[in-house]
């Protein structure tokens, strides 16, 4: 288990992570730091459990959103599957027909080769 120290409004804090987790932790404290000085310079200093709650609040806010997103984009993607599985569908009857159309023309000018060659025979 690795052990990372993350500053957040100017306090340091150490932190256990997994092993190869350190850079994510990193960057995730330094959004979340972002997010602070981002509500210092809207309401001054307001207090640091004050500023560290309004922060998480953005961030779960932003994952809500992200999340409704998500769920909208999966709905659409099944949404396109379902449709292009009805196209494939359609395509296949509609390849069986030509198929089964072009048997059949295939058979009718097989019948009138061998009826014209029947016409062509030298009388005995």
């Amino acid at each position: 288990m690795a052990h990372v120290s993350v500053t957040i409004n100017g306090r340091s804090f150490r932190m256990a992570c997994d092993d190869g987790q350190e850079d994510h932790l990193l960057r995730l404290a330094a959004e979340v730091n972002g997010k602070v000085d981002q509500l210092k310079g809207a309401f001054g200093e307001i207090g640091d459990t004050r500023l560290t709650v309004m922060a998480a609040i953005m961030v779960a806010d932003e994952l809500a959103d992200t999340r409704r997103r998500l769920k909208a984009a999966e709905a659409e993607l099944q949404a396109l599957r379902e449709a292009r599985a009805a196209v494939v569908e359609r395509s296949e009857e509609r390849e069986a027909l030509l198929a089964h159309t072009l048997d059949d023309a295939a058979a009718s000018i097989e019948r009138l080769t061998a009826q014209l060659g029947g016409l062509n025979r030298p009388l005995s």
